[in-house]
């Protein structure tokens, strides 16, 4: 059986610092298939490369994301408390990504976080004319996000992140909607056997390394996400000699 695609969690972020260049050129170290990354949007409308709404936990300052430019984001150090003020690590452009991921031809997935909400111009944008490497796909907790994606480059994949709320039921019914992402907390048969009715793929994440079902996966499941991707390879590598 093939190995399932491993994809790095904001890059390899148990190692380096998630979202930044360092994380990603880690992960690829590490082999895993693809990079999981965190887009917000500049007050300039530049599509960024940063998880949280406000940089207050990365770069010590009390603003929101977007109420920035692009050029005053990239001077900030960004880093843990202590450890950003030596940080020589910044902020970077989701187009500067697309271009180190296209030359390194390693596989993206792009979670559109709350700011594209509120400048969904931005984004239409941004992947008009984008190119990515093989196996891709946009993924977010908002539905409104991902049915722009598709309504402008239907070409492009979409991955639903679900939550407690979500009526499994419903999956059959959203065509916009390519595959699901989901907590490992939700490895159960039944979320399992409604991606199956869908003819959806699931993806989980918060992946650790001592899963059980890792050994044996479901037929439904197409990816882990995970902050470990190395340990996640050695688990495949030790089921591959086993077998």
């Amino acid at each position: 059986m093939k190995p399932i695609p491993i994809y790095a969690h904001r890059g390899a972020s148990a190692y380096e610092l998630e979202n930044t260049i360092e994380a990603f050129e880690k992960a690829k170290a590490l082999k895993a298939d693809g990079i999981e990354l965190d887009i917000q949007v500049s007050k300039d409308s530049i599509l960024v490369v940063f998880h949280d709404m406000d940089l207050t936990r990365l770069a010590g300052v009390r603003k929101n994301i977007n109420e920035c430019t692009f050029q005053e984001l990239s001077k900030y150090s960004i880093g843990t408390r202590f450890k950003r003020i030596l940080s020589t690590k910044r902020i970077m452009s989701f187009s500067q990504l697309v271009n180190w991921a296209n030359r390194e031809k390693i596989a993206l997935n792009i979670e559109l976080k709350e700011s594209v909400l509120v400048n969904p111009e931005a984004l239409k944008n941004e992947i008009s004319e984008l190119k990515l490497p093989a196996n891709s796909h946009f993924s977010s907790f908002h539905i409104e996000l991902l049915k722009i994606v598709k309504e402008v480059r239907p070409d492009f994949e979409t991955a639903l992140l679900v939550t407690k709320k979500f009526n499994w039921q419903t999956l059959c019914d959203l065509d916009f909607i390519d595959h699901v992402h989901a907590h490992r907390k939700y490895y159960k048969q039944r979320y399992l056997s409604a991606c199956e009715e869908a003819k959806k793929g699931i993806r989980f994440y918060g992946i650790v390394g001592t899963e059980s079902f890792l050994s044996t996966p479901h037929p439904a499941v197409i990816g882990w996400i995970t902050d470990y991707p190395d340990r996640i390879r050695k688990v495949q590598q030790k089921n591959t000699t086993n077998t």
